[in-house]
């Protein structure tokens, strides 16, 4: 049984956000300026609430085993110190493209319909039983073939990106399979019954649905801008 509910939860990998006609307009190099600083910002608000999608799964985690492993990827996003972690990192993009800090933050540029997903799977991980909310991570499981991907075309397209502004991407191609291989151990440890798997395979499908629909409104918002320079 649980070498089926692995093969139904990696089968999801045909509904990831890679195949998005966006993404692969992107790692094609096809888009413009305008429309990768318009992701960046988008993908920021993603970015902002990850730790506390986090800490809403540490609340409702009753095992001092997982929090204790888990609240590393609070650390990975906020930093150890001021300067540190993802966010500060996915600053640094912001900034490698031509936008400032504050535009980032102050969520000028973000979509309605990124904001609203977004919110949405915070509400999941706050109100849905904590494994399911640990299965909803589990796209990282084929996060870091998409990051392989994003960082080549980057680097070859997208050449009027400061490199040292892919500092992120670099760092998930570490932190997304430890991440995954943890979460995948207690997903396969919990899910013992068929309802029990069939709510984690649902929860990972909700998962990638939260973001096929953020790249939705980044494609409407987006999309068919004119070249920036």
């Amino acid at each position: 049984m649980t070498a089926d509910l692995v093969e139904r939860l990696r089968a999801h990998a045909r509904s990831y956000h890679s195949a998005h006609p966006f993404h692969l307009r992107m790692n094609e190099g096809t888009l413009t300026p305008d429309q990768i600083r318009g992701w960046v910002a988008n993908r920021y608000y993603y970015q902002e609430m990850i730790p506390r999608k986090d800490a809403a799964i540490l609340a409702n985690c009753p095992d001092p085993a997982v929090r204790r492993r888990w609240i590393r990827r609070i650390t990975d996003h906020d930093g150890a110190a001021p300067g540190e972690g993802g966010i500060e990192a996915w600053f640094r993009l912001g900034e490698a493209c031509g936008m400032t800090r504050a535009e980032i933050a102050d969520h000028h540029h973000l979509a309605p319909g990124v904001r609203f997903a977004v919110d949405a799977y915070v509400t999941f991980a706050r109100t849905r039983p904590w494994v399911e909310a640990v299965a909803s991570s589990l796209t990282e499981l084929f996060a870091p073939d998409l990051m392989a991907e994003r960082l080549a075309a980057f680097e070859k397209y997208y050449t009027w990106i400061d490199p040292d502004g892919l500092a992120y991407f670099r760092a998930r191609l570490e932190q997304a399979p430890r991440d995954s291989e943890h979460a995948l151990e207690v997903v396969t440890e919990h899910c013992r019954t068929p309802q029990d798997q069939d709510a984690a395979v649902a929860a990972l499908s909700f998962k990638c649905d939260v973001l096929w629909s953020m790249m939705d409104a980044i494609d409407q918002a987006y999309g068919d801008r004119p070249h920036a320079g």
